[in-house]
């Protein structure tokens, strides 16, 4: 196990509410406040969706370039929805037709790609109220739904080490009162509206236990929660992207695929 120190991008509590947008981060009000902490590494350890709210699995694509975003989404796409599948044992999965790129600023390509930064900040994809209303709006119609997630699908397209790693703090280490209310503001490239959601940042606190997966490679998927509709189980994950003390300066750029997917269980 490749355990390290890195700064971790926290934020403070301030009066005013924050707010990030996807792409013009100048504009952001984000109160960083960064700690450095110890990050394990998680290989080796039987890390659950559902105790610590993220997973490592072997994955495949039929894909030799998945930064093709219209191959992307005519056949990855349905390729996520069967690892969710078989994954989480869930009867159905609605899943967001487009994938997100990021990459490191090291690349120089953020200009030209929507939502395309690595987060510097520890966030969650979306509040509690606004995931479990998007999960209804997409809920299957005329099925009894018994419990609904949401699952974020990470994976590298570059070659190990990552320099731009993601951090991953285990739900369990987390209190609720550690969470910031924030907004996030989708403002895409081709001028189209701007819109948004509720989100949380980060506070820190000495108890979170983080993690990551070092030298990640592209036959792997790194699968973590969202929200969750059990109250029993890991409602959702904060997450953020961290230098890596351990990637030299000739280590490749970052380059890494997201896919969302929401999942249901019918009664």
């Amino acid at each position: 196990m490749t355990d390290l120190r890195a700064r971790i991008g926290y934020s403070e509590r301030t009066e005013k509410k924050p707010y990030f947008y996807a792409n013009a981060h100048e504009k952001d009000f984000v109160p960083l406040a960064p700690e450095e902490v110890t990050i394990r590494d998680a290989r080796g350890r039987d890390c659950s969706l559902d105790v610590e709210g993220f997973t490592l699995v072997e994955h495949e694509s039929t894909l030799s370039d998945l930064t093709d975003m219209e191959a992307v989404k005519s056949v990855h796409t349905s390729e996520i929805a069967e690892l969710l599948t078989s994954l989480t044992g869930c009867d159905h999965v609605a899943m967001s037709p487009m994938g997100i790129l990021r990459f490191s600023e090291r690349q120089g390509l953020n200009a030209a790609h929507d939502n395309s930064h690595p987060a510097r900040f520890v966030h969650v994809d979306m509040a509690k109220e606004a995931a479990a209303a998007m999960r209804e709006k997409a809920a299957p119609r005329g099925k009894t739904v018994v419990r609904s997630a949401q699952y974020n699908v990470w994976r590298v397209l570059s070659d190990p080490p990552q320099d731009v790693p993601l951090g991953l703090c285990d739900f369990g280490s987390l209190a609720p009162e550690d969470l910031i209310d924030c907004e996030a503001i989708f403002d895409p490239l081709d001028g189209s509206a701007e819109w948004g959601f509720a989100n949380y940042l980060l506070a820190h606190n000495p108890a979170h236990r983080w993690f990551y997966y070092a030298n990640m490679h592209r036959g792997e998927a790194l699968v973590f929660k969202t929200s969750e509709s059990d109250p029993a189980r890991a409602q959702l994950m904060p997450h953020g992207a961290f230098d890596n003390p351990l990637a030299g300066p000739d280590a490749p750029a970052r380059i890494s695929l997201e896919m969302r997917g929401t999942t249901y269980w019918f009664g």
